[in-house]
């Protein structure tokens, strides 16, 4: 059986899916030729390769790389790799298997950090909405004046607040690094803001 065929699609939403992955590639070496390949896929701007929980997951920018496209350059790729032996672990010395078992538990306390950063962005999140509506709050007068604009303009904060965490590593690591290949997406991001402070302006 080819090493495509073994591959699982277990999760995927826009921009990112995640693949069960064979036990005899979860090695140091094969995993490095994975990752590195993916990474050189136009549109991909993050690879994670979990070889104690046989997993792989892919970040990848849906207006530059489709999931068609990525599971086609995945197929060739892997069929690279196992065509030129580079999924196959090499000879290691004792130092070094001690080291691969370092690593593996390194990869479960990952995992156990990535619980963590999706809740304490949650409580930033959190956190930040309590900071919008306390900053309504010390203006009851707008909100007694005009109810109806004062509840738009805060869920209007809020929604510019959730959509600038959603998108912060495509903006930092993408964006902002080749601004032109992403001018639509800048001129979005401006155009936004644009309504936001003329929804804020006084009649």
């Amino acid at each position: 059986m080819s090493i495509q065929k073994e591959f699982v699609l277990r999760y995927r939403v826009d921009g990112h899916v995640r693949f069960q992955i064979p036990a005899r590639i979860c090695n140091v070496d094969a995993a490095k030729a994975i990752t590195e390949g993916i990474s050189e896929i136009d549109g991909v701007y993050r690879a994670n390769f979990y070889r104690s929980q046989q997993k792989l997951s892919i970040r990848f920018n849906e207006s530059v790389c489709d999931f068609k496209s990525l599971a086609r350059q995945l197929f060739y790729l892997l069929a690279d790799l196992e065509k030129n032996g580079a999924l196959k672990p090499k000879p290691i010395s004792k130092s070094a298997l001690w080291k691969e078992k370092a690593k593996s538990k390194l990869d479960d306390l990952k995992a156990a950090r990535w619980v963590k950063e999706k809740f304490g962005d949650a409580k930033e999140t959190a956190q930040a909405a309590k900071v919008i509506t306390r900053l309504g709050m010390k203006k009851p007068t707008a909100f007694m004046k005009d109810p109806e604009k004062a509840i738009i303009d805060f869920l209007n904060d809020v929604l510019v607040l959730f959509l600038i965490k959603l998108h912060w590593n495509e903006i930092t690591q993408n964006w902002l690094v080749k601004p032109l290949k992403y001018r639509y997406e800048w001129m979005a991001l401006f155009y936004m803001f644009f309504l936001l402070v003329r929804s804020r302006k006084k009649k």
